[in-house]
Protein backbone atom coordinates (compact mmCIF):
# COMPACT_ATOMS: atom_id res chain seq x y z
CA UNK A 1 0.00 0.00 0.00
CA UNK A 2 2.99 2.33 0.97
CA UNK A 3 4.36 1.61 -2.80
CA UNK A 4 0.63 2.92 -4.37
CA UNK A 5 1.37 6.25 -2.77
CA UNK A 6 4.88 6.72 -4.10
CA UNK A 7 3.37 5.69 -7.53
CA UNK A 8 1.07 8.65 -7.15
CA UNK A 9 3.95 10.97 -5.66
CA UNK A 10 6.32 10.26 -8.94
CA UNK A 11 3.46 10.80 -11.12
CA UNK A 12 2.39 14.37 -9.62
CA UNK A 13 5.71 15.00 -9.58
CA UNK A 14 6.33 14.39 -13.23
CA UNK A 15 2.97 15.46 -14.05
CA UNK A 16 2.65 18.55 -13.17
CA UNK A 17 5.69 20.42 -14.76
CA UNK A 18 4.15 18.28 -17.80
CA UNK A 19 1.18 19.89 -17.56
CA UNK A 20 2.43 23.64 -16.84
CA UNK A 21 4.77 22.73 -19.95
CA UNK A 22 1.81 21.68 -21.91
CA UNK A 23 -0.18 24.77 -20.61
CA UNK A 24 2.59 27.29 -22.00
CA UNK A 25 2.62 25.27 -25.56
CA UNK A 26 -1.38 25.83 -25.62
CA UNK A 27 -1.07 29.87 -24.79
CA UNK A 28 1.59 30.12 -27.45
CA UNK A 29 -0.39 28.30 -30.34
CA UNK A 30 -3.54 29.77 -29.53
CA UNK A 31 -2.17 33.68 -29.61
CA UNK A 32 -0.19 32.76 -32.45
CA UNK A 33 -3.59 31.28 -34.30
CA UNK A 34 -5.71 33.30 -33.07
CA UNK A 35 -4.56 36.87 -31.89
CA UNK A 36 -1.94 37.80 -34.56
CA UNK A 37 -4.17 37.10 -37.07
CA UNK A 38 -7.12 39.25 -35.76
CA UNK A 39 -4.82 42.39 -33.68
CA UNK A 40 -1.72 43.88 -34.96
CA UNK A 41 0.42 41.82 -32.84
CA UNK A 42 3.49 40.06 -33.11
CA UNK A 43 3.62 36.19 -32.70
CA UNK A 44 5.43 34.92 -29.55
CA UNK A 45 7.62 32.27 -28.73
CA UNK A 46 7.65 29.91 -26.01
CA UNK A 47 9.05 31.28 -22.90
CA UNK A 48 7.09 34.93 -23.70
CA UNK A 49 3.98 31.98 -23.73
CA UNK A 50 4.88 30.91 -20.47
CA UNK A 51 5.73 34.38 -19.27
CA UNK A 52 1.82 35.17 -20.33
CA UNK A 53 1.00 32.31 -18.21
CA UNK A 54 2.73 33.09 -15.27
CA UNK A 55 1.32 37.25 -15.11
CA UNK A 56 -2.18 35.98 -16.04
CA UNK A 57 -1.77 33.84 -12.77
CA UNK A 58 -0.29 36.83 -10.61
CA UNK A 59 -2.80 39.28 -12.41
CA UNK A 60 -6.07 37.08 -12.58
CA UNK A 61 -5.49 34.49 -9.69
CA UNK A 62 -6.43 31.32 -11.79
CA UNK A 63 -5.36 27.77 -11.51
CA UNK A 64 -6.31 27.54 -7.70
CA UNK A 65 -6.21 24.28 -6.33
CA UNK A 66 -7.84 22.78 -3.50
CA UNK A 67 -11.82 23.66 -3.93
CA UNK A 68 -14.20 26.87 -3.48
CA UNK A 69 -13.03 29.63 -1.32
CA UNK A 70 -15.13 31.81 0.97
CA UNK A 71 -17.81 29.56 2.38
CA UNK A 72 -18.73 27.57 -0.75
CA UNK A 73 -18.99 23.67 -0.95
CA UNK A 74 -20.66 21.19 0.19
CA UNK A 75 -18.32 20.14 3.05
CA UNK A 76 -17.76 23.75 4.28
CA UNK A 77 -17.73 23.89 7.64
CA UNK A 78 -21.07 27.10 7.00
CA UNK A 79 -22.60 24.46 4.75
CA UNK A 80 -22.86 22.46 7.50
CA UNK A 81 -23.86 24.68 9.90
CA UNK A 82 -26.65 25.91 7.99
CA UNK A 83 -27.56 22.87 7.24
CA UNK A 84 -28.00 21.71 10.75
CA UNK A 85 -29.88 24.80 11.13
CA UNK A 86 -32.46 23.97 8.55
CA UNK A 87 -32.85 20.59 9.98
CA UNK A 88 -33.49 21.67 13.10
CA UNK A 89 -36.06 24.22 12.39
CA UNK A 90 -40.08 23.23 12.83
CA UNK A 91 -41.95 23.72 9.16
CA UNK A 92 -43.46 27.31 10.24
CA UNK A 93 -39.69 28.52 11.03
CA UNK A 94 -38.50 26.92 7.36
CA UNK A 95 -41.66 29.09 5.95
CA UNK A 96 -40.74 32.33 7.37
CA UNK A 97 -37.25 31.83 6.52
CA UNK A 98 -38.14 30.98 2.64
CA UNK A 99 -41.01 33.80 2.32
CA UNK A 100 -37.88 36.45 4.08
CA UNK A 101 -35.58 35.20 1.42
CA UNK A 102 -38.13 35.71 -1.63
CA UNK A 103 -38.58 39.21 -0.86
CA UNK A 104 -35.08 39.98 -0.39
CA UNK A 105 -34.41 38.43 -3.61
CA UNK A 106 -37.17 39.77 -5.45
CA UNK A 107 -35.85 41.70 -8.18
CA UNK A 108 -36.90 45.29 -7.77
Amino acid sequence: MNRNWKRKGMFFLLALPAFFLLMGWVVMLLWNSTLASIAPVQTINYWQAIGLLILSRILFGGFRFGGPRGGGGVGHPKAQQWREKWINMSDEERERFKSEWKKRCKNP
